[in-house]
């Protein structure tokens, strides 16, 4: 299943299939607007959009130049200002003004250099896509840009002539456990821009029926984990309640790099995890790492509250880090 955030990807389909495809992205916004620098739209020869670059009528000025841009190749950078009364209208919530690059692929954007930006991608290799407004010059870099890769912010810089968009590995989560949490997690975080990966070695649990077009791997979690990989856009939680699937899971997670990771089960029960994995060697430090019983406390009753919650605490680990906890 393509990611929710897939839009290069789906523009380069688009172009190959012979349909037509420009890319719209965001490169500048000033006051109050529901997409930053970076977000994109793809438009479809034929008008057919995936993505967004506002929350509104913007979009569908956005599609009509995107489809001019097809007929002669070129780009466009437009600029959309909108006063507080009309903000409503266009998508802006309190006015505020944005400015969208439009770029035809196979004309302004060379297929090649986006299918190497899919590639990258594809691979979760950090990439930044930098292009000059004025001389239309553009190209991918590796290692370049460090804060901005950090922060993950693409954005306009000061001489109002590079725009650099931030390509970082897609997000991941590792669900261990194909439990009912995890039916109504997945969806969820897919919805979020998670790449979602399933593990459980009990075939009842895993069956393809019950996760449709999601990646279910039947192997022992450390197996399948020392597979698929973890690093600092991955996060890892623990759904089954058996420590012989969590626990090695849970040990791999705490020495790598994934930005969050938790597990299931009361505080009585992750007192009783604790202890195994004090006695298999694990470090206070790294226990510590867990979040559990998992999830924000939001007083969640049932699988699909309980998955919010654990959503919810993963975004907020991701975008604001670890915070100590309330007095």
């Amino acid at each position: 299943m393509q990611s929710f955030d897939a839009i290069p990807e789906t523009a380069l389909d688009w172009h190959r299939d012979g349909s037509g495809a420009a890319l719209a992205t965001v490169v500048q916004t000033w006051g109050s607007a529901p997409r930053r620098a970076g977000a994109q739209l793809a438009v479809r020869g034929d008008g057919r959009i995936e993505g967004s670059v506002s929350g509104g009528c913007v979009e569908g000025a956005v599609i009509l130049e995107a489809q001019e841009a097809l007929a002669d190749g070129r780009h466009r950078l437009l600029e959309f200002g909108i006063s507080d009364e009309d903000a409503f209208a266009v998508g802006l919530a309190c006015g505020g003004t944005i400015r969208i690059l439009i770029e035809p692929v196979g004309g302004a954007m060379p297929e090649d250099l986006l299918a190497d930006l899919v590639t990258a991608r594809g691979a979760r290799l950090p990439v930044v896509y930098e292009v000059d407004l004025e001389t239309g010059q553009r190209r991918l870099r590796r290692d370049a840009w460090p804060e901005r890769m950090r922060m993950d912010r693409s954005g306009l810089e000061e001489d109002g002539r590079l725009f650099v968009a931030v390509h970082n590995p897609p997000l991941r989560l590792v669900v261990v456990g194909a439990v009912h949490i995890a039916q109504a997690l997945v969806p969820m975080a897919r919805i979020a821009g998670f790449d979602p990966v399933l593990i459980d070695p009990r075939e009842s649990f895993g069956h393809a029926e019950r996760f449709p077009g999601e990646t279910v791997l039947s192997a022992w979690p450390d197996e399948a984990i020392e597979a698929v990989g973890l690093d600092a856009r991955t996060a890892l939680v623990a759904l089954t309640h058996d420590p012989k699937l969590d626990d090695p899971a849970l040990m791999q997670a705490l020495r790598s790099g994934a930005f969050y990771i938790g597990a299931l089960g009361s505080s009585r029960t992750h007192g009783k995890r604790v202890e195994r994995l004090r006695d298999a060697g694990i470090g206070e430090d790294l226990i510590a790492r867990i979040h559990a019983p998992i999830g924000l406390d939001i007083g969640a009753a049932g699988p699909a509250e309980i998955a919010v919650s654990i959503l919810a605490e993963m975004v907020r680990i991701l975008r604001r880090g670890e915070e100590p906890p309330a007095s």
